[in-house]
């Protein structure tokens, strides 16, 4: 009969709690530095003009930056499917969850990396072509805008994160996982980043009341939930 190595299993919540450490560090610090750089997010309620011609002007280092918030947040995913692995025998929901956990990681990858791919081209347009050309851009920027950013990035990569979230802070519940106000915050960053929608409703309804600082504070107390857990999780076996 084969047993459970202890120290095995160890190895592998070290491992899933390192990789939700640096995973949401992958994700807090490239945003940090757009809003210094670029002054994301609130340059997207500046005309689409403006966006272009200031996201022009950021260059290399800033082409460089929205991609490495795409993709350093990919240990995330891996501790996602780790995590699942773990849990899935004693919980029937945590397949669904990381499920759920990893498409909405994906499509906010897919979303965030039109900054590197798509708005480059679309920013050259406008800042050194003629006027049809410029007026063309900015039509592009908006289609793609709404759709890569608004549609996938934000409203089914966001909503789909807050169910994972949730998912899973009522799995470490049930199993006993970790203190009441781990559980506790992961439920309210979810309630709040869920009233960052309202944004996105605005962007077709103009008159939908929006919660703005819903957005800023949901996801920081997400990334916050990320890292709490990702050390508890090293430090105990589940």
């Amino acid at each position: 009969m084969v047993q459970n190595n202890p120290f095995h299993t160890m190895k592998t919540e070290k491992t899933i709690g390192f990789l939700l450490i640096i995973g949401a560090l992958g994700v807090m610090i490239p945003y940090i530095i757009l809003t210094i750089i670029f002054d994301y997010p609130d340059i997207l309620r500046q005309e689409t003009g403006v966006v272009l011609t200031k996201f022009y002007q950021g260059g290399n280092r800033l082409i460089w930056t929205w991609w490495a918030f795409a993709i350093l947040g990919l240990p995330l995913l891996v501790a996602y499917i780790l995590l699942g692995q773990k849990l899935e025998n004693k919980l029937s929901v945590i397949r669904w969850a990381t499920a759920m956990g990893i498409i909405g990681l994906v499509v906010q990858m897919i979303g965030l990396l039109r900054w590197t791919f798509v708005v480059p081209i679309l920013a050259n347009n406008f800042v050194t072509s003629n006027e049809m050309t410029k007026e063309a851009s900015k039509v592009g920027f908006q289609i793609i805008h709404q759709y890569g950013g608004v549609v996938l990035g934000e409203h089914i990569g966001q909503i789909f994160t807050i169910i994972w979230t949730i998912m899973m802070s009522y799995a470490f519940a049930k199993l006993n996982l970790f203190p009441k106000w781990i559980i506790g915050l992961g439920y309210i960053s979810s309630f709040i980043y869920l009233f960052a929608q309202t944004e996105l409703f605005a962007t077709v309804m103009p008159q939908f009341p929006v919660v703005d600082i819903a957005g800023f504070l949901g996801s920081t107390l997400w990334i916050v939930w990320l890292l709490v857990v990702g050390v508890r999780i090293s430090k105990v076996e589940i």
